[in-house]
């Protein structure tokens, strides 16, 4: 019996490590190590950007060295910041033919089925292997719409004036240690701006790819919906596995106008060795509605909190969280909303499931200002133990300012039942798909509004990531 789990696990950890463990020969034009003014300044110039960019980099390095690590959460004393890839430039040009893309390069995301799915059903898709994007391809109607979709550093060039208008206004490097870090040694990313009245039927698609060991990537993403407009994004990251340690910390800024709309969806699944550090923030504005869909899965450490800025009457946002802790693993997401006008409504659901050692935490803040009249929050948190050494934390804040709003936080957590297990195999089910069945059906609110193929590929992980963990 013993031995056949073991055969199970050493299968499953096999399946992983060929869809997602592989590792790609190195091979770049350009390598920075270790963080410094030079540095920063030699990153600026290999990008040839303007000075204004640089400017912004350098109060963002300041800023970096002034703040101290947070200490409320998850232990970072792991990272040496001395130790890292700041910039790795893959020896490729960026491509719109794939089949212009090094052979190499191709054959990874290949393997992670990224050109597939984008002649499939995506109506625009963007690569990016380390620190900068190597492929990018947008459909022609998108372009005869009037959409801009391309990558950050190719923003800077060919559309200043936006950049300069949104670019550190809703997250200033001030706003905490890793987004001053990400504002001076950003690379890639994605810029979207959708136009007044476009709504786009299919979705945008980008894949992050971390290949070097001791990496960092700390791409940068802007999206604009102007008015009337509506967008769907969907972000997927991977990387092999290291026995040191790779950072990713990326900033994520969204905008959603005068009834514009716009999903975000992120599938994280970095290695057990990836520092995953990720600030996201969206403004949103008269009758607009933001949703963030965040699944994370990977990771040694992940903190990421997606928020929304309701800043004007009758303002969305929804924050639809999953989170997997496995063995070693520290999952500590969730969400804030600030509602800052009347009749604003947002929602955070948010799921975690923890397994072995793991840790999975949700921390979260609803502030209600007392100009946002009869406005609406509620927050529900949700969370399963698969070991008895398992731990699950609940940290929510509440600001609430308004004598008429009104806010709701509920919070269960519970164990996978040994007569649930019994009765689904009694039924014929193998125990490690019992316990998928049961992980599967806790989370299917939040997988169901995912697009099918991410839907089953995160079914597909969270089985691998779940099973043999009854203790």
């Amino acid at each position: 019996m013993v031995e056949d789990e073991t055969q199970n696990v050493m299968q499953k950890e096999d399946e992983y490590l060929e869809r997602y463990g592989f590792k790609t020969k190195d091979d770049y034009e350009t390598v920075i190590k270790g963080l410094s003014e030079e540095t920063i300044r030699q990153l600026s110039r290999s990008k040839n950007e303007p000075d204004w960019m640089l400017e912004k980099r350098l109060l963002g390095y300041r800023i970096f060295k002034e703040k101290p690590v947070p200490e409320w959460g998850p232990d970072l004393s792991g990272i040496d910041y001395d130790d890292i890839y700041y910039y790795l430039k893959p020896n490729a040009k960026k491509s719109d033919s794939w089949d212009n893309v090094p052979k190499d390069i191709r054959d990874t995301f290949d393997k992670l089925g990224i050109p597939e799915s984008e002649r499939k059903f995506f109506a625009g898709a963007e690569a990016q292997f380390d620190s900068e994007v190597v492929y990018h391809h947008v459909k022609e109607e998108l372009e005869k719409l009037g959409v801009i979709f391309t990558d950050m550093d190719n923003a800077v060039k060919e559309h200043p004036e936006i950049v300069k208008k949104y670019f550190g206004n809703i997250i200033p490097p001030s706003d905490n240690k890793y987004a001053a870090l990400n504002t001076a040694v950003w690379s890639g990313g994605s810029f979207i701006y959708v136009p007044k009245g476009v709504r786009l039927s299919m979705p945008l698609q980008a894949y992050f790819r971390i290949n070097a060991e001791k990496a960092g990537q700390f791409e940068r993403t802007l999206i604009i919906a102007d008015e009337g407009s509506e967008v769907v994004y969907i972000e997927g990251c991977t990387a092999p596995i290291y026995i040191s340690s790779s950072l990713h910390a990326a900033v994520v800024e969204l905008v959603a106008h005068k009834n514009a709309h716009i999903r975000y969806v992120t599938v994280q699944n970095w290695s057990k060795n990836v520092y995953n550090l990720v600030t996201q923030r969206a403004y949103v504005y008269e009758n607009g509605n933001v949703e963030w869909i965040d699944a994370n899965i990977g990771s040694k450490v992940n903190m990421k909190y997606p928020s929304v800025f309701l800043k004007e009457e009758g303002a969305r946002g929804e924050i639809l969280s999953i989170a997997v802790a496995g063995e070693k693993q520290t999952q500590d997401s969730g969400g804030k909303a600030y509602h800052l006008a009347p009749n604003t409504t947002s929602q955070i659901i948010s799921k975690s499931v923890s397994k072995g050692s793991g840790v999975a935490s949700y921390r979260g803040l609803i502030h209600i200002d007392k100009k946002a009249y009869n406005s609406k929050s509620s927050v529900k948190c949700d969370a399963l133990l698969l070991d008895r050494d398992a731990k699950t934390n609940t940290y929510p804040y509440n600001e609430i300012y308004a004598n008429d709003a009104f806010v709701s936080h509920e919070a269960t957590v519970g164990r996978l039942a040994e007569d649930d297990l019994f009765y689904m195999m009694s039924r014929g089910l193998k125990e490690d798909d019992a316990i998928a069945t049961a992980v599967l059906g806790f989370i299917e609110p939040l997988v169901k509004v995912l697009p099918l193929e991410y839907s089953l590929e995160l079914k597909r992980l969270i089985k691998l990531d779940t099973t043999n963990s009854i203790a």
